[in-house]
C-alpha cells in the first residue's frame, strides 16, 4: 500500500517564503560582488573600507549562505529530505559571517548598533529553516 502524506498550505507558503528570502541573499551577495566604482562613490568611506577589506572566507561564507540557502529551499519545494543537511551548511556559511562581521570588524561603529538586527534576523530563520525542514522530515513530508 502506498500512502501519501498531503502537505498543508503553510508548508507552501513557508516553503515560496523561504526562496524568496534567500532569493533577496543572493540579490545582496551579488550587488556587494558585483559592485561599481559608481556605486561605491555612494557608501561611506568607513562602510567602503570594510567592505573592501573582507577577506576571501568571509566572502565565501556569504556565498555560501545564500546559494545553499536557495538551493534548500528549491529542495523543500520538491519535498527532499536532503533540504535540512543543505540549510545546515547554509546556517554555517552565516554563522560564519556573523561572526567576522561583529567580532572581527568595526562593522557596528560603521554601519550602527542596528546594523546587529539584520544578522541576528538572518540567524533566527536560517535556525528555523533547519528546524522546519527537520519537523517534516519527522511527519514524513519530505522524503
Amino acid at each position: 500500500m502506498n500512502t501519501s502524506i498531503k502537505t498543508t498550505t503553510s508548508f507552501w507558503v513557508i516553503s515560496v517564503i523561504a526562496l524568496l528570502w534567500n532569493l533577496m541573499g543572493v540579490g545582496a551577495y551579488l550587488g556587494q560582488a558585483l559592485m561599481t566604482d559608481e556605486m561605491k562613490k555612494m557608501i561611506p568611506e568607513d562602510q567602503l573600507t570594510i567592505l573592501e577589506n573582507t577577506p576571501i572566507w568571509a566572502t565565501a561564507a556569504f556565498a555560501i549562505a545564500v546559494w545553499f540557502g536557495v538551493l534548500g529551499a528549491v529542495l523543500l519545494l520538491f519535498r527532499k529530505k536532503i533540504a535540512k543537511m543543505v540549510f545546515l551548511i547554509s546556517l554555517l556559511g552565516v554563522l560564519v559571517q556573523l561572526i567576522y562581521n561583529i567580532f572581527m570588524t568595526n562593522a557596528i561603529e560603521a554601519f550602527g548598533v542596528s546594523s546587529i538586527i539584520q544578522p541576528l534576523v538572518t540567524v533566527s530563520i536560517s535556525v528555523f529553516l533547519v528546524w522546519f525542514a527537520n519537523n517534516n522530515i519527522e511527519k514524513g513530508i519530505l522524503k
